[in-house]
């Protein structure tokens, strides 16, 4: 039994998820929350993967507290998830960030160009491991975020770690899936990204945590070369 009764999360109600949003400064701002409405109206059944009001502001507040200039992000989708990325940046920084739908990204460059951000957001259209196989292969990104297809993510995962500078940050999104993840029989998703996190989990040249933010958030600070994990 690895679970401390006295240290559970407490259950989140909708009253609490409110109060923790007005607290913690985490409303969505009316551009971002446009942004979400619109994606509902256009593309009613993948709304959902618009990221949440706490982890768009957490996104902003790390990109800003490591004071990253270069970022790479594997999936784009309407560009929530960019946009509070990009806000974070350090002056001269830079966004390089993957998809394979120009429809969805259309709507992300609109809004970018209204958060006045689309300057340092650079979109590459097609496979992610493609895009991220033609970056420079030595340790440079600050921070990277993941958020594609769950059968993709080891494949993600291999070719940003060691891309990433030491002490560089990686944001791998929806490591719970809805709580699938410890499912005996769950779906292809979800065993996907089961095998992710137990893939991360053992991977020495990281340390992480794996955080109930939203759907599930891990953070992997990359090691120094000579360090091992513990």
């Amino acid at each position: 039994m690895l679970r401390n009764e006295t240290l559970r999360n407490i259950a989140l109600t909708p009253e609490l998820h409110d109060y923790l949003l007005v607290q913690g400064r985490m409303l969505p701002d009316p551009l971002l929350a446009e942004l979400a409405e619109r994606t509902r109206e256009a593309i009613p059944d993948q709304a959902h993967m618009v990221v949440a009001p706490e982890e768009a502001a957490l996104l902003t507040f790390l990109v800003r507290l490591l004071g990253a200039r270069t970022i790479v992000e594997v999936g784009t989708f309407t560009g929530s998830s960019s946009l509070c990325l990009a806000r974070g940046l350090a002056p001269g920084g830079s966004l390089i960030t993957c998809d394979v739908s120009a429809e969805w990204t259309a709507l992300a460059r609109e809004f970018w160009t209204r958060a006045g951000v689309a300057d340092r957001i650079e979109l590459r259209l097609g496979p992610a491991v493609k895009t991220l196989r033609d970056l420079p292969a030595e340790p440079h990104l600050d921070l990277a975020f993941i958020d594609a297809d769950k059968p993709g993510y080891i494949d993600y995962w291999e070719e940003l770690v060691p891309r990433m500078r030491p002490g560089g940050l990686i944001l791998v999104d929806n490591t719970l899936f809805s709580g699938q993840v410890i499912d005996e029989f769950p779906g292809v998703k979800a065993a996907a990204v089961h095998a992710f996190n137990e893939h991360a989990r053992k991977d020495e040249r990281v340390e992480l945590v794996l955080l109930p933010v939203a759907d599930g958030l891990t953070l992997a600070r990359r090691l120094p070369a000579e360090a091992s994990s513990f």
